[in-house]
């Protein structure tokens, strides 16, 4: 498989945020590039939209309210494997970076991310081997963070039942999410 030299003319777009207002600045930007875009703001508005007809291309955000974006990912992988899918969040970290990929997403970008950004990914096919292997190490701040997220992906993004595997307070737990939103 190669790049994608130009995107289709009239490709159809699905965009799953929760944030009405990144939504509607997502739809009209993607819109005025020629994308037939069609928007939800949980899973079950866009399981109604994907089964009843195929996207070319889908943005789903991370976290949808109290829902994860990675049963999206999933459940659109799982209907239609050839939609190429892009998660947005404000959330990063590798471990969801890691099992958005393993269920079926093309590429994980982080927030804020432009219009640009999420069509130079569309086009992305495949991995870039002459990216830079970084040589530091990782700060405990950075290992506690990347915890933190391994633990929130496997309670499917539940905060109580997460700060109890924990070992911390619920409002501890959010006082860290709160802290470094990246």
């Amino acid at each position: 498989m190669s790049e994608i030299d130009v995107l289709p003319e009239g490709a159809s777009l699905l965009i799953v945020e929760d944030d009405p207002t990144f939504a509607r600045t997502l739809r009209r930007s993607f819109e005025r590039r020629g994308y037939a875009v069609q928007s939800a703001a949980s899973p079950e508005e866009a399981a109604a939209l994907y089964t009843r007809e195929h996207f070319d291309f889908a943005v789903v955000d991370l976290k949808l309210g109290s829902a994860s974006g990675l049963t999206v990912v999933e459940a659109l992988h799982g209907h239609s494997p050839d939609t190429r899918i892009v998660v947005l969040t404000g959330y990063a970290s590798i471990a969801t970076a890691v099992e958005a990929v393993k269920l079926g997403a093309a590429h994980y970008l982080a927030k804020p991310s432009n219009t640009d950004d999420i069509e130079a990914a569309f086009a992305s096919l495949r991995g870039d081997a002459s990216v830079p292997v970084e040589g530091r190490k990782s700060s405990i701040k950075t290992l506690e963070w990347e915890y933190i997220h391994r633990t929130l992906v496997e309670c499917d993004f539940n905060i109580s039942e997460t700060a109890r595997r924990l070992g911390l307070h619920r409002r501890t737990l959010a006082r860290k999410l709160e802290k470094r939103q990246l």
